[in-house]
């Protein structure tokens, strides 16, 4: 699958929340490092030389600022809640944890279209 068709392909995925339009977004970002089309898209071809998704996310692969984590990731009330991104997510997640998650989940739905060819 050449990487135009795998973009149309997540462009066309259904994003009903902040949450998954995020994910879309990261998706995106995650094909962009798709270098060589020669090469099958997977996993490690995403992670692009990290370890997993939190060392991806912790190490600078991403967002570094909370705050455009916050953003792309949380609806309007979410934003305000947060007092957006300067707060923790929730208890037990920094907002980089947070992104390792929604990174893991976006890696899953690009190799998810990639394998309906």
């Amino acid at each position: 699958m050449t990487k135009e068709k795998l973009y149309q392909k997540v462009r066309e995925s259904k994003a009903n929340s902040a949450w998954t339009r995020g994910l879309r977004e990261y998706a995106m970002e995650l094909i962009d490092n798709w270098d060589d089309e020669s090469v099958p898209v997977s996993e490690k071809i995403l992670l692009n030389g990290a370890r997993d998704w939190s060392d991806y996310s912790w190490n600078g692969c991403a967002y570094c600022y909370d705050e455009q984590i916050a953003q792309r990731l949380c609806t309007p009330w979410e934003l305000k809640k947060t007092d957006y991104g300067r707060k923790k997510p929730n208890k037990n997640e920094k907002w980089l944890d947070t992104q390792a998650r929604a990174l893991y989940q976006a890696s899953q739905l690009v190799l998810r279209l990639a394998r309906e060819e």
